[in-house]
C-alpha cells in the first residue's frame, strides 16, 4: 500500500479543504495509507535559517519524504496558492542539496463554493512545483465545488457523481505513483 503525505493549504479547522482531505483519505482507506502532514507550526522561511532549519521543519521534511506521494488539496487564494502552502514548499527544497520535493509524485486537488474557484492556485502550483522538481500528476484536474451537504460530518461523500470524480482522481493517483515507481 502506498504512503501518502496529505498536505492542506489551509489552517482553518472547519476548511471545506480539510473536509475533503479527510473524505479523500476515507475513500483511499484499503488502497492508500494517507497521513496529514501539520503546516501549523512551520515558520515563514528566513534566509537566516535556511541552513540550519527548526525542528518543525525537519519534520515536515522527514514527512514528505517518508511518503511514497504527496496529496495536496488547497484553496485558492488571490488567484494563487495559500501562504502556508508556499511557505511549505519553499522549506521543503532548503536546505540546499536536500530537496524533499525531488522525483516526488504529488497529485493536486482543490475545493471552492465556486465552480472553478481552484483553477487558478492549481495552475499556479504546478509551475512552483517544477523548479523544486516535484512530478506533479496532469490528469485528472479536479477543481470540486463543495456545496453544503456533499459531505457529511463523518467525512463520508454523499454525492455519488461527487464520489465517482473522487474515486477516478484516487485511481489516477495510484496509477501515477505506481508508473514513478517503476521508472
Amino acid at each position: 500500500m502506498h504512503k501518502v503525505a496529505v498536505i492542506v493549504g489551509s489552517l482553518s479547522s472547519k476548511s471545506i479543504n480539510r473536509s475533503l482531505a479527510r473524505a479523500l483519505t476515507a475513500l483511499a482507506a484499503g488502497r492508500l495509507d494517507c497521513t496529514e502532514v501539520d503546516l501549523s507550526d512551520l515558520p515563514m522561511l528566513n534566509g537566516e535559517f535556511q541552513n540550519d532549519p527548526p525542528p518543525p521543519v525537519w519534520r515536515f521534511k522527514r514527512d514528505i519524504e517518508a511518503a511514497d506521494a504527496v496529496l495536496i488539496i488547497s484553496p485558492e487564494h488571490n488567484r494563487s496558492l495559500p501562504a502556508v502552502l508556499k511557505n511549505a514548499i519553499d522549506w521543503g527544497s532548503r536546505p540546499w542539496g536536500k530537496n524533499s520535493w525531488a522525483d516526488k509524485p504529488v497529485a493536486i486537488i482543490g475545493a471552492s463554493p465556486g465552480q472553478t474557484g481552484t483553477v487558478a492556485m492549481q495552475q499556479h502550483l504546478r509551475t512552483i512545483l517544477s523548479p523544486v522538481r516535484a512530478l506533479a500528476m496532469g490528469q485528472p484536474e479536479a477543481y470540486i465545488q463543495l456545496k453544503p451537504g456533499l459531505i457529511d460530518e463523518s467525512y463520508r461523500v454523499t454525492d455519488e457523481g461527487l464520489q465517482k470524480v473522487l474515486q477516478a482522481f484516487l485511481d489516477a493517483l495510484v496509477r501515477w505513483i505506481d508508473r514513478l515507481r517503476a521508472r
